[in-house]
């Protein structure tokens, strides 16, 4: 079979045109949806964990552009995009996905060593210690009622029953209970207060915070239950990039020119 000049100059404009066809998922309108904008979606979708890639899963997504394209067909129709509200709000949108691009570039560059999450775990633990501590606390408005609190306790009342009249109302009503913690998740006063004492004891004079004026009593002592280092490495690395890229935010305003 031989094509005449006709027919294979159709069969060449079908075979360049069929790639282009086939990069547009659908033509809303006369408006292509291109199929790498449902590519992006199903690979977002994918590494969520929230389903695999499926035939299904694609179909789903092509539904929904084409409805999304149809909705902002209309919105555009009637200006919605021209709101000065909605255009505040683009704006921002635009902002942060070329900030975000901006923050991905600089840790590809910058990337956090094991090195330096090591030494920040090791800091970690140093600063928490080995020791962990059960306290409780009565929070009051000022020293004279947190000495008279010291007093009544001194003079047999228990500490379950007047921790009720705390201002801490999220412990009141167990005992002034503060559970297991270590000391450096306290105020440095009021962990200094409570390392000292012994079990059972209470603080001898209130200790002010900025929160108020606190008795504290020493409930039990144990040693620390620190994660491992392959538990935490995760979380400590993305700490990690929250500090460079906030450096690196805090060095590009003090270089700019603010007026």
């Amino acid at each position: 079979m031989t094509f005449k000049p006709a027919r294979l100059l159709l069969a060449l404009i079908a075979v360049v045109a069929m790639p282009a066809f086939a990069q547009n998922l659908a033509v809303v309108n006369g408006k292509a949806i291109p199929s790498s904008r449902a590519d992006a979606v199903v690979k977002q979708v994918v590494a969520q964990g929230q389903q695999p890639d499926s035939p299904q899963l694609r179909e789903m997504v092509k539904k929904d552009l084409i409805a999304r394209e149809v909705m902002m067909q209309e919105a555009v129709k009637h200006k919605f995009d021209q709101d000065p509200a909605v255009k505040q709000q683009l704006e921002n949108a635009r902002q942060t996905i070329v900030i975000n691009a901006l923050m991905r570039d600089y840790l590809s560059k910058h990337q956090i060593k094991d090195e330096e999450v090591k030494a920040e775990y090791d800091r970690f633990k140093a600063q928490a210690g080995d020791k962990e501590y059960h306290v409780r606390h009565i929070l009051l408005d000022n020293e004279a009622d947190a000495k008279a609190v010291i007093a009544k306790l001194k003079a047999g009342a228990k500490f379950e029953d007047l921790a009720k009249t705390s201002k801490d109302s999220g412990t009141a009503a167990n005992g002034g209970d503060l559970d297991w913690a270590a000391p450096s998740s306290f105020p440095k006063p009021f962990s200094d207060a409570f390392v000292g004492l012994q079990k059972g004891a209470i603080t001898e004079t209130p200790v002010q915070t900025a929160n108020g004026w606190h008795v504290i009593k020493l409930d039990d002592v144990r040693p620390a239950k620190l994660p491992s280092f392959d538990e935490v490495k995760p979380q400590v690395a993305e700490a990690l990039q929250q500090k460079k890229l906030q450096a690196y935010q805090e060095e590009l305003v003090k270089k700019a020119k603010v007026q």
